[in-house]
C-alpha cells in the first residue's frame, strides 16, 4: 500500500540493575559483634564483615579434598571454614610466613600454587555466626563432594570458633619451635594436604584425553 507506515520495531528490554545481594545492616552488625565481643577477633569496617588475618590466627587455604584429609590432625575445637570449593584451616599466627618453606622441606614445593596461606595484612569473609550441622550435612551429601568447586557459596564454618575459648590452643602450629603445649603439629597438616593435592593431580592428569599432533 503506498504510503503505509511499517510498524515500528520495539525496543529491546532493558534489564534493570540489580545489586548484588548484601547482608542486611543488623545481620552484619551482629556478625561483627560476635566476632569482636565474643571471640575478640578484629574485623574492618564495610559489608560484608572482614576478619583480619595475621593477629590471631593465619589461614591455610587449601582445596575441599584436601582439606578433609587434614582434619584428622586437628582437635575437636580448631577453627575450620568452607568456601567454594575451597577449605580454610586456621593455622597458629606465622604460620603463612613459614608455608613456602616447610613445602620445599617437605618436597613439596611445587604444590605452592595449590596450598596457599594468608597472613598478616590479609582479609578473610566472616562466615555467620551457625552450627556446623547444616554445612557437615552438605559436605557429606552429593551436593558438595570433593572436585565440585562452587558447591558450597559463601563461607560457613564446618568448625566454628567457641566463644571464651582461647583459640591459639587449637591451632596448628610448628611444635618444634616451641608452640602451644598439645596443639596440632602444622608440619603433619601440611604433609597431609600437600600428598593429597599431588593424589588431585594425579588423578587430574590421568582423566585428561591424548592429545595427538
Amino acid at each position: 500500500m503506498v504510503g503505509a507506515v511499517p510498524p515500528a520495531t520495539p525496543a529491546p528490554p532493558v534489564s534493570p540493575t540489580v545489586p548484588l545481594p548484601r547482608r542486611a545492616p543488623e545481620a552484619s552488625a551482629h556478625v561483627r559483634r560476635w566476632y569482636e565481643n565474643e571471640l575478640g577477633w578484629a574485623t574492618v569496617p564495610g559489608d560484608p564483615v572482614l576478619l583480619s588475618v595475621g593477629l590471631r590466627f593465619d589461614v591455610l587455604d587449601v582445596p575441599m579434598e584436601a582439606g578433609i584429609a587434614a582434619l584428622r590432625h586437628l582437635r575437636p575445637g580448631s577453627p575450620v571454614a568452607v568456601c567454594g570449593g575451597r577449605m580454610w584451616l586456621l593455622a597458629a599466627p606465622g604460620s603463612a610466613e613459614e608455608l613456602p618453606g616447610l613445602l620445599d622441606w617437605l618436597e613439596w614445593g611445587a604444590l605452592s600454587p595449590d596450598v596457599m596461606a594468608i597472613g598478616p595484612g590479609g582479609l578473610v569473609q566472616a562466615p555467620p555466626p551457625a552450627e556446623p550441622d547444616a554445612v557437615a550435612a552438605g559436605l557429606s551429601g552429593a551436593g558438595a563432594r570433593p572436585g565440585r568447586p562452587g558447591a558450597l557459596q559463601g563461607a560457613a564454618w564446618l568448625r566454628p570458633p567457641v566463644p571464651g575459648c582461647e583459640v591459639e590452643a587449637s591451632l596448628p602450629t610448628l611444635s618444634a619451635l616451641g608452640g602451644v603445649q598439645d596443639a596440632p603439629d602444622l608440619v603433619r597438616v601440611v604433609e597431609t594436604v600437600a600428598t593429597q593435592c599431588h593424589r588431585i593431580r594425579l588423578r587430574r592428569a590421568g582423566a585428561q584425553p591424548l592429545a595427538f599432533s
